[in-house]
């Protein structure tokens, strides 16, 4: 078994769901007591998200570079970046080390092809919801994006930020976000990306009234998968 690294922490709160996704999946695959070898870095996602409202996304790609180094030096075989808006400096890190990064967007576009979906829409942050380091790659794969109009923007990111980062989980915001992916299925959606790893904290299957594309397990089902086949 390959040992996985784990860049957690942005925010802890989808970083717990990465840990138990991956060992419920080589507990399925290899039954008994079996587990996955993981290696966490937890980050301080305070000193990210300043970066991130300040444009500093240099600084940032240096301290996830740091725990890259840290993890690669603890033994991992390849690492994830347990967040979608952080791989925006995916290429920064990957240049800091010398094993494999799990692109986030390249396993999510595997799984969109496999179902057959052409049209997708995009929720997340508003750095991967209106910048091109996540949508280009669906975008290269001949995968159309739809994303919400601006008031939606400011609607999503606010509720990753204020609620689910906090763990907070309100029925409104659910409720809101349904009617946005119903409006994403009116534009010719034929599925939804939750784009942000804290997402699928508020949105499930059964609220969405597209096919839902949980950005978390397909990222962590992937990496559990590399690590019993390689």
């Amino acid at each position: 078994m390959k040992t996985i690294g784990l860049i957690g922490g942005m925010s802890w709160e989808s970083t717990v769901l990465y840990y138990k996704i991956i060992n419920e999946t080589v507990k399925a695959r290899l039954g008994g007591l079996h587990s996955a070898k993981i290696i966490l870095y937890s980050v301080e996602f305070d000193e990210i998200e300043q970066c991130q409202s300040s444009g500093d996304w240099g600084k940032s790609g240096n301290i996830l570079g740091r725990a890259a180094q840290g993890l690669e030096a603890a033994g991992a075989d390849f690492l994830l970046i347990c967040t979608n808006t952080m791989h925006k400096v995916a290429p920064q890190v990957a240049s800091m080390i010398h094993i494999p990064i799990v692109h986030i967007a390249d396993a999510t576009a595997d799984e969109l092809e496999r179902c057959r979906v052409r049209k997708v829409g995009l929720l997340g942050t508003k750095y991967t919801m209106t910048q091109d380091f996540y949508k280009q790659r669906l975008i290269d794969r001949g995968i159309d994006v739809v994303i919400p109009d601006e008031a939606g923007i400011d609607l999503v990111n606010s509720v990753i930020f204020h609620e689910l980062c906090v763990g907070e989980i309100k029925d409104a915001s659910r409720e809101q976000f349904r009617r946005m992916i119903g409006r994403l299925r009116d534009e010719g959606a034929e599925g939804v990306i939750l784009g942000c790893t804290e997402i699928g904290l508020l949105i499930h299957q059964e609220d969405s009234p597209l096919p839902v594309f949980d950005t978390t397990l397909i990222h962590a089902a992937r990496a559990a998968g590399m690590a019993l086949d390689g």
